[in-house]
């Protein structure tokens, strides 16, 4: 199988599976639903911070050389600004949970798809990136895009569901945003190997997403639960979500 079907199946596969199993968690109890959410967080952060620090900054600081580490560090750098003002300018915040308050509902179900739809566009660059250095790094990459996709989904789906729409309407319009990073992967296929120089510096930048997701706009929103148990079980979780990555690292090397 070629690289570039492998991207294709691998941004279809990580965009589907995030929005059908936030389908699913969406048919829970609302109680259920709500005291899932947060462990599916503290998982997806794990997954995130694993797959920076674990897979593509390593891959990133090995790809420049010895001679290229210091301008690792201002892609690292250059990438949390940029993410930093988008959302600023309200292209980012409302992928990770959270939305509008817009007293038109259907103004906000449609500003909430379009979001998602250039969201997952630029998963698929960041998957396609990996790819494009290493199969085993780009699986790696996909889960912990996947893992990191699921919470996002399943508010997207709430605010759809506000807005009067039906449980499958909106299963079929995420489904069908999730498939943009199909096109995103796609692009950076064609975009990215003429210049493949460039590449662990891509790899930084798509380090410097998983970062400033998580410590950004994931864990915040763990620090709003603070018993005993709670913290236990996201540490456990964030330790998870960890170890998923390591091991497929491991097992890659």
């Amino acid at each position: 199988m070629s690289t570039l079907s492998i991207i294709v199946l691998a941004t279809a596969l990580s965009g589907l599976a995030s929005a059908a199993f936030a389908g699913l968690v969406l048919l829970l109890p609302a109680q259920a639903r709500a005291r899932s959410l947060p462990f599916l967080v503290s998982f997806a952060t794990g997954a995130l911070l694993g797959a920076a620090l674990l897979a593509l900054l390593p891959h990133a600081i090995e790809g420049a050389g010895e001679g290229g580490a210091h301008g690792i560090g201002l892609a690292l750098v250059g990438g949390l600004l940029v993410f930093f003002m988008l959302e600023k300018l309200v292209l980012w915040r409302h992928c990770h949970g959270e939305h509008h308050d817009d007293p038109h509902e259907q103004a906000a179900a449609w500003l909430v798809l379009t979001g998602d739809a250039l969201h997952n566009a630029l998963d698929g660059v960041l998957i396609a990136a990996a790819f494009l250095t290493d199969v085993n790094l780009g699986i790696a990459t996909a889960l912990a895009v996947a893992a990191h996709e699921i919470p996002q989904e399943v508010g997207d789906f709430a605010v759809l569901l506000h807005a009067g729409w039906s449980r499958a309407r909106a299963l079929w319009f995420n489904l069908a945003t999730s498939l943009t990073a199909v096109i995103g992967g796609v692009i950076a296929w064609f975009a990215l190997r003429p210049v493949l120089d460039a590449l662990p510096y891509v790899l930084a930048v798509a380090a410097a997403s998983l970062l400033y997701v998580a410590v950004a706009d994931l864990i915040p929103g763990l620090h709003r639960r603070f018993d005993a148990r709670s913290s236990v079980l996201q540490i456990a979780l964030i330790a998870a979500g960890i170890l998923v990555i390591a091991v497929v690292e491991r097992t890659a090397h």
